[in-house]
């Protein structure tokens, strides 16, 4: 199993792999040379990369892909075969909510196929304060999918979100076929 961590720079895609890395993941971080888009001192440039042995032998593979618009031509290369992906928002931004449309454009295969979870992090409001806004915007696309309130720092916190998706991915799977 493939699965995609994606969202813009600095939203946790990195930390969230190495949340839950059975290996010592794969970076390409680089100085980041785009202080106006995040403040943070690196930055992916090719992708991130970790494993998630299961007990049966098989290996979930976690991708994370670069969240810069100018590496914008590496999502669909680092998409394909991808049984899904983890949307993470920074809920700190200003645009955080024309960032949720932006990866809902990006990725129309993934959210056809409700293959997507939407995690929103970087706050510290309440669940109920926080996803409104977000749930409509999903509502104004008739859009059903999981929406959650997350530190991608907590593993148990991104494991709630890997098994969520590939639980929805088996649930499509199983609609598909009857």
């Amino acid at each position: 199993m493939k699965i995609l961590f994606i969202g813009p720079m600095g939203a946790g895609k990195t930390t969230a792999i190495h949340s839950v890395s059975d290996i010592p993941p794969v970076n390409t971080e680089a100085e980041n040379t785009d202080a106006a888009q995040h403040s943070k001192a690196t930055t992916t440039v090719a992708m991130d990369y970790g494993e998630i042995h299961l007990d049966e032998g098989d290996t979930v593979a976690l991708y994370g892909i670069p969240g810069q618009n100018r590496f914008a031509f590496m999502w669909p290369i680092l998409g394909e075969g991808a049984m899904g992906a983890v949307l993470l928002l920074d809920h700190s931004r200003a645009d955080s909510l024309e960032t949720l449309t932006t990866y809902l454009d990006a990725f129309p295969a993934l959210v056809e196929r409700g293959a997507l979870v939407i995690a929103v992090g970087h706050t510290q409001q309440k669940q109920s304060e926080v996803l409104p806004a977000y749930r409509d915007i999903l509502a104004g696309r008739s859009l059903a999918l999981p929406l959650f309130v997350t530190d991608v720092r907590e593993k148990r916190n991104v494991l709630l979100l890997i098994e969520t998706l590939i639980a929805n991915a088996e649930v499509n799977q199983l609609q598909d076929a009857l």
